[in-house]
């Protein structure tokens, strides 16, 4: 498999709180729904649905696949929502137990246990094994070199500080262009 990270991102590399004003305050974050002003449902959109359509399945960290857990099943009947529902997940989690896996065809990773088990599904046979979204898991992943694909939907807009997915490790890590397009929004 390989591992594909999936990011809404500013300039500034700020990932935190993409979708609404209390989806992640951590910190003080105040800006949540920074994304908004800046999203393209033919562009944007378009990027996720290519990302989910290569994935045999999702791994998330566990705030991440919380609030994705409490979001997707009501949105049934809509093929990226339905995908979302049937796909396999993956749950990296130091608290959660596997009695609190309600959404369907998750499987739940120990935190201790992360990388080892990344490195096994990436090892194996299969699609793609989507993060998005993650922050923690997805800066650690990066840190391990288990990150196989960055895909980037970078807003025009500074943050000035909050969570961020590249390690600051003073490690030099080179990355190639693939692909980019530049949507109406910006």
């Amino acid at each position: 498999m390989r591992v594909v990270i999936s990011e809404f991102i500013s300039l500034d590399g700020v990932v935190q709180a993409p979708g609404g004003p209390e989806e992640d305050t951590d910190g003080g974050f105040a800006h949540g729904g920074w994304t908004h002003p800046f999203f393209d449902p033919e562009t944007v959109g378009g990027a996720f649905d290519e990302a989910l359509a290569g994935a045999e399945a999702l791994l998330f960290g566990r705030r991440t696949w919380q609030a994705m857990g409490r979001a997707w099943p009501e949105r049934a009947g809509d093929p990226f929502a339905d995908r979302m529902n049937a796909i396999p997940k993956y749950v990296v989690s130091h608290t959660l137990q596997d009695t609190d896996l309600t959404w369907n065809n998750t499987l739940r990773i120990a935190g201790g246990d992360a990388v080892s088990r990344v490195r096994e599904l990436r090892g194996g046979e299969g699609g793609d094994l989507l993060v998005m979204g993650s922050a923690t898991l997805a800066r650690t992943l990066l840190a391990e070199n288990l990150v196989d694909e960055l895909r980037l939907v970078i807003m025009p807009v500074l943050l000035g500080g909050g969570k961020r997915i590249f390690p600051e490790d003073g490690t030099l890590r080179t990355l190639e262009l693939a692909s980019s397009v530049t949507s109406p929004a910006g």
